[in-house]
């Protein structure tokens, strides 16, 4: 009796085996090689499928190529080869739309504007965002960033008026103040009249005390700390984004896993420490000072007619702020304050038009920024050029028809962004140049196509913060102007890359020299 119990568990447990042996075959060969057959059959080519691995070793090797050398002097902006490697290299073969695999996961790739007009604007109930890989969701929270349907819908409606302009004009005296306390221990760090600054540290540690004041008003002490867990957080996922993909490897108990988890339950405890003391304070009055988002959040959770919404609701969303703001906002800095360090001409152009708006030393007001158009075309270019998000995905929430081919419910569609803000089919041949000029007549007609330029994304998903960023770095570059001439440190070195966002992969070192203006507005350096 027991040899034949004995056996009948291994023929339970063969078959079992049997079982799972067919759905991986089924889940990880057959049904990657049948999708890849339906749209060959279409004349979508593409890297072959490579069992369970897709093209992820291919892709890695031409990011670790592309990312071992720094570009050369005369310095490029055609950062496409570098920075979306793999999609530069397979463009050259199968065109601009192709189909790659990230694992067993394939994704259509589309840079034709009329494509992401219907994706995004035309039809865009027909797709959807795409689940974001558990680690990306961990670090920038549950939040507008990967929120859907009602759930996103209601956040959206809630967060809103923490961007409207008018209280993100309410904002500026705490921009400029910020600002001007940077500027200030700049000038009194520099020798006769010259400093070097590692510029996007010191962008970052700026962004960081805008955005917890509004995030949290006046919890400035824990929402600095949790922008620097964060930031570790960022550089253990991108870490594990460079190794070949296991699966179930961000469960086990390694150290770079341990500390992550250990950050995670540290952020975890502060978000909810705030927002608990935010909600004793029954006699806060956000409606004298400018909105905070943890504010409008907690004023949400009262209401019972609303749907529900948690403490946890409310630390994602607060997550999902820091990360895109800071990062968002910091890094435009950083490639704006370059590209004007590379062209001292749109420097000067730049510098008389806020001499001219501000005077030598008058602070910014609410109503400052708009009078601003070169400086707002200088940006826009900046943004085209190093877009912070380099591509996006959306996916197929049913069978639909797309330019002629025909896609399946499910498939991803990878949008590079980068590639369409450098293609110069729309952008003309100068398209890998820095022509802020191309903006005068604004965005839509900066292109031969208005759906060109999407660096904040395109349709009711735009990002919901753009204006406070633009609005920001602004402020920024305007007051720096009136202080400093700058140009390139001869330790800069050109490399953009993906840290989650671009980013120049070995910092950015500036030369600023005190800047005295006279009532021509010519430059002046202080000796």
């Amino acid at each position: 009796m027991k040899e034949e119990m004995m056996m009948m568990i291994m023929m339970l447990l063969m078959i079992l085996l049997i079982i799972v042996l067919v759905f991986i075959v089924k889940m990880l060969w057959l049904k990657p090689k049948k999708i890849e057959g339906y749209f060959r059959k279409q004349g979508i080519k593409g890297p072959s499928y490579c069992f369970f691995t897709g093209n992820a070793k291919e892709i890695m090797s031409l990011m670790m190529k592309a990312s071992s050398t720094t570009m050369p002097i005369p310095y490029s902006h055609n950062i496409l080869p570098r920075v979306l490697s793999f999609y530069h290299h397979w463009n050259k073969i199968y065109g601009p739309t192709f189909l790659v695999w990230f694992g067993p996961t394939a994704r259509l790739t589309l840079a034709d504007p009329d494509l992401i007009r219907d994706v995004f604007c035309l039809k865009p109930e027909l797709y959807e965002k795409s689940e974001a890989h558990p680690l990306i969701k961990q670090l920038e929270g549950d939040g507008l960033l990967n929120l859907k349907g009602e759930k996103w819908a209601y956040h959206r409606k809630i967060i809103t008026p923490t961007f409207h302009m008018d209280n993100l004009k309410l904002l500026v005296p705490v921009v400029t103040r910020n600002v001007t306390k940077m500027l200030d221990k700049w000038l009194g760090m520099s020798d006769f009249g010259e400093v070097e600054i590692e510029v996007s540290q010191w962008y970052q540690n700026l962004t960081e005390d805008i955005m917890t004041r509004t995030t949290f008003g006046n919890d400035y002490t824990d929402g600095k700390r949790i922008f620097q867990l964060q930031a570790r957080q960022m550089v253990l996922t991108s870490e594990a984004f460079k190794e070949i993909p296991i699966p179930g490897y961000r469960f086990l108990p390694t150290k770079r896993n341990l500390e992550s988890w250990k950050l995670q339950r540290e952020i975890k405890k502060i978000l909810m420490r705030v927002i608990e003391r935010r909600k004793r304070w029954d006699d806060v009055d956000i409606t004298n000072g400018p909105k905070d988002l943890l504010g409008l959040m907690i004023e949400a959770s009262r209401k019972e007619s609303s749907p529900m919404i948690t403490s946890h609701d409310i630390g994602e969303e607060c997550k999902s702020f820091f990360f895109a703001g800071e990062h968002t906002t910091s890094n435009l800095l950083t490639w704006t304050t370059i590209l004007l360090a590379m062209n001292p001409q749109w420097q000067v152009i730049a510098r008389d038009e806020v001499l001219n708006v501000l005077g030598p030393h008058d602070i910014p007001t609410k109503d400052c920024a708009s009078k601003l158009k070169k400086l707002t075309m200088i940006l826009n270019e900046s943004l085209r050029l190093y877009p912070p998000i380099v591509a996006m995905i959306r996916r197929a929430k049913a069978d639909v028809e797309l330019g002629g081919y025909k896609i399946p419910c499910g498939t991803e569609l990878l949008i590079p962004i980068l590639a369409i803000h450098h293609d110069q089919s729309v952008w003309g041949s100068d398209a890998n140049e820095f022509n802020p000029s191309r903006f005068s007549n604004g965005v839509a007609r900066a292109a031969k196509h208005p759906m060109a330029f999407f660096p904040f994304g395109l349709g009711v998903r735009t990002c919901i913060g753009q204006n406070l960023a633009i609005l920001q770095v602004k402020l920024t570059i305007a007051l720096m102007l009136q202080r400093f001439s700058f140009e390139l440190s001869p330790k800069y070195q050109h490399a953009p890359t993906v840290l989650m966002l671009l980013h120049p992969q070995y910092g950015a070192p500036i030369i600023f020299k005190h800047f005295r203006s006279d009532s021509s507005t010519k430059d002046t350096l202080g000796s």
